[in-house]
């Protein structure tokens, strides 16, 4: 890893949001096609390469400190604008993240609404196999006897 200046860490951030929106398409892809296979290793290179963007956004913050801003996004602006000679790349690239980090956000909400939709879907498959309560609707009981007619007692009239 190169030396730690908030340029460095948004080059560093902006090719790992590029990973990012790729994995995110191709979980979208998995849910869509309900390949819950394919969904494991998906996400565990998600959650890798968003744990890497947290160290690097922390990494930038620091290096925004201790270059004389506030170490949160206000300063990143703040930076950008009075980054001199690598103005024009800083500028493109703090655009670029934050634009890729709205995609991302979007792309996470619209995933998380088919995995609930999934999950809709396998909530009804099981409670279609599960019994329903006590007698109601059961065709035979434990015996092999049907139990959705009540059962004679056998009447003798004499």
């Amino acid at each position: 890893m190169s030396t730690a200046t908030p340029l460095n860490s948004l080059r560093e951030e902006e090719q790992i949001m590029t990973t990012l929106l790729g994995v995110l398409k191709q979980e979208q892809q998995h849910l869509v096609a309900a390949e819950i296979d394919g969904l494991t290793a998906v996400t565990t290179k998600k959650s890798a390469l968003v744990t890497q963007m947290t160290l690097l956004s922390a990494q930038r913050h620091r290096a925004l400190g201790k270059a004389g801003y506030p170490a949160e996004e206000a300063g990143m602006d703040a930076w950008v604008a009075a980054s001199g000679a690598d103005a024009a790349e800083a500028t493109a690239l703090w655009q670029a993240l934050q634009h890729h980090a709205r995609e991302a956000k979007e792309l996470n909400r619209i995933n998380g609404m088919l995995i609930n939709k999934q999950m809709g879907h396998t909530q009804g498959a099981l409670q279609a196999l599960r019994p329903q309560s006590a007698g109601a609707n059961n065709f035979y009981g434990p015996g092999g006897l049907s139990t959705t007619l009540p059962r004679s007692r056998g009447f003798l009239a004499g």
